[in-house]
């Protein structure tokens, strides 16, 4: 069971990340600094709860939040975000992982780029467009903001109710398939 929730802490950790780079890195090492008993973690990670690392963290969380909220400069962002997004997912699931498992260093790093790079590509190439589209630029502060909060209540959750975010995990992947399947489906049938 610990393993189990602890590949569910990591993906859910690697997901935030691929919204939001630094989030669930700040969450992980406030966690890990103020409750180890919650969240200790391995070396080298360790260094996410160093108080330095921890006003950096906050610093780069104000700075792309600000940033990912301005409608032209959230697409120059996103284009930064395309290659430390997936970095950082790893760097979470790897660091989270390793907390509970003895998962291999470079698989749990590739799981964490593939989650956090899948989720971004989602975001960046997909849903934000389509929204900044249909609202003309005006629906880019609140799909920020929610996505914000997403990330927010994502890299929490993982932590402290693995068991409710691989639940969720779940679901929303079998939604997302289904989803697809339809499409699919009515693609070749029309």
């Amino acid at each position: 069971m610990e393993l189990l929730l602890g590949i569910f802490s990591a993906f859910g950790l690697s997901a935030s990340a691929g919204l939001n780079a630094y989030i669930p890195l700040l969450v992980v090492g406030t966690i890990s600094h103020y409750f180890p008993g919650i969240i200790n973690l391995a070396e080298p990670f360790d260094l996410l709860a160093n108080p330095w690392i921890l006003i950096l963290l906050g610093v780069l969380v104000i700075i792309e939040m600000v940033a990912d909220k301005v409608p032209a400069v959230n697409h120059i962002n996103d284009i930064i975000q395309t290659f430390i997004r997936p970095a950082a997912g790893a760097v979470a699931f790897a660091a989270s992982a390793n907390v509970i498992t003895e998962i291999n260093p470079v698989l749990a790093l590739a799981c964490g780029l593939l989650v956090a790079g899948s989720v971004h590509t989602v975001k960046a190439a997909a849903v934000r467009p389509a929204v900044t589209a249909a609202t003309a630029g005006a629906g880019t502060t609140p799909a920020s903001i929610i996505e914000d909060i997403i990330a927010i209540t994502t890299s929490i959750l993982a932590i402290l109710l693995p068991i409710v975010m691989g639940t969720i995990l779940i679901i929303g992947l079998s939604l997302l398939i289904y989803w697809w399947w339809r499409r699919t489906n009515k693609t070749q049938t029309a």
